[in-house]
C-alpha cells in the first residue's frame, strides 16, 4: 500500500527469540573464523607443504575478501531482500567452510577461504539490520548489546577452540565446526524471518 507511515508489525516474542538465536549463530560463526584458524596454521602448513609466507594467505585471503565485499551488502539487500541475502550468505559460508576442511593444496584452501570471506561479508551488517528490523525502537539498545556479545565472543573463543579441535581431532575440524552452526542458522532464518521488508 502506498503513502503514509506504515506501522511496523514486529514478530511475536517467541519468533523474535528464534530469529535472534539464528542471526547470532551466523554472527558467531563468522567472527569465529577471524581467529580460529590461527592456531591451526602450523598443522595446515605441514599438510599442504607451504612455506611460512605462503601459509599466511590462509588468513589474509579471508580478511581481504570480507573487507572488499562488505560495502556491497546494503546494495545487495536492497536488490534481493535481507532474508534471501542472509540465507545465501549462510549457505555460501557454510559450503566454503566444508570445502576448506577437505582442501589438499595451498591453492585450494586459499581459494576456499577467499570464498568464505566473500559470503561472510554480508553476515555482520545483515545480522545487525535484521535485529533492528525485528525489534521495536525501545529494544534496539539491548538488541545491539546482544549482537555485540556474539561478535566479540567468536574472536575470544576462536584460538582456544581452534587449539582444542586441532589437538584432539585434526586441523580440518577448525572448518567443519561451522557446518552444524550454519545449518541451524539457515533453518532459523528461513523458517522464522519474514521477507516483508524487502525494500
Amino acid at each position: 500500500p502506498a503513502g503514509g507511515a506504515m506501522s511496523q508489525a514486529y514478530p511475536e516474542p517467541g519468533v523474535r527469540r528464534f530469529i535472534t538465536i539464528s542471526v547470532m549463530a551466523a554472527t558467531v560463526m563468522n567472527s569465529l573464523d577471524t581467529t580460529i584458524a590461527n592456531v591451526a596454521l602450523p598443522h595446515i602448513q605441514g599438510s599442504v607443504a607451504a612455506s611460512a609466507d605462503e601459509i599466511s594467505w590462509v588468513l589474509t585471503s579471508y580478511i581481504v575478501a570480507a573487507a572488499i565485499c562488505t560495502p556491497l551488502a546494503g546494495w545487495l539487500a536492497g536488490r534481493f531482500g535481507r532474508k534471501r541475502l542472509m540465507a545465501l550468505s549462510i549457505i555460501g559460508f557454510t559450503v566454503a567452510s566444508g570445502l576448506c576442511g577437505v582442501a589438499h593444496t595451498l591453492g585450494e584452501i586459499v581459494g576456499f577461504r577467499l570464498l568464505q570471506g566473500v559470503f561472510g561479508a554480508a553476515l555482520i551488517p545483515m545480522s545487525q539490520a535484521i535485529l533492528l528490523d525485528i525489534n521495536p525502537p525501545e529494544k534496539h539498545g539491548s538488541a545491539m548489546a546482544i549482537w555485540s556479545m556474539g561478535a566479540v565472543l567468536g574472536p575470544i573463543v576462536g584460538p582456544t577452540l581452534g587449539g582444542w579441535l586441532t589437538d584432539n581431532m585434526t586441523w580440518r575440524w577448525v572448518f567443519f565446526i561451522n557446518l552444524p552452526i550454519g545449518v541451524l542458522a539457515l533453518l532459523g532464518v528461513w523458517i522464522f524471518l519474514s521477507d516483508a521488508r524487502n525494500a
